[in-house]
């Protein structure tokens, strides 16, 4: 039964991570793409990364996956912040098509 759900956790951050990949050939602009791989690598990542903690199941491992998972919940966003910030200060402009 852990496999199963480990295992749907699993196909979830694929899904995720298929569908960003879609819609960044479907935006045209820096902005919403970049607004579209930061959620998108997040959601994904974390799904991926929680179904091999049910899969490998409460261990020592589990505790180290689960700290990559809470670093990356706070240093994705930030990152993604900072590229968006340092793009729109140097004057970066969305072009009108």
């Amino acid at each position: 039964m852990r496999e199963i759900v480990a295992l749907i956790f699993m196909s979830g951050g694929l899904f995720f991570i298929g569908f960003g990949v879609l819609g960044l050939y479907r935006f045209k602009n820096f902005y919403t793409r970049i607004l579209i791989a930061s959620n998108v690598d997040t959601a994904g990542f974390i799904l991926l990364l929680a179904g091999v903690i049910i899969r490998h199941g409460f261990s020592f491992f589990s505790l180290k996956v689960g700290f990559i998972i809470g670093l990356v919940l706070i240093v994705n966003p930030l990152i993604t912040h900072a590229i968006t910030r340092s793009a729109y200060n140097s004057g970066f402009k969305i072009k009108k098509e």
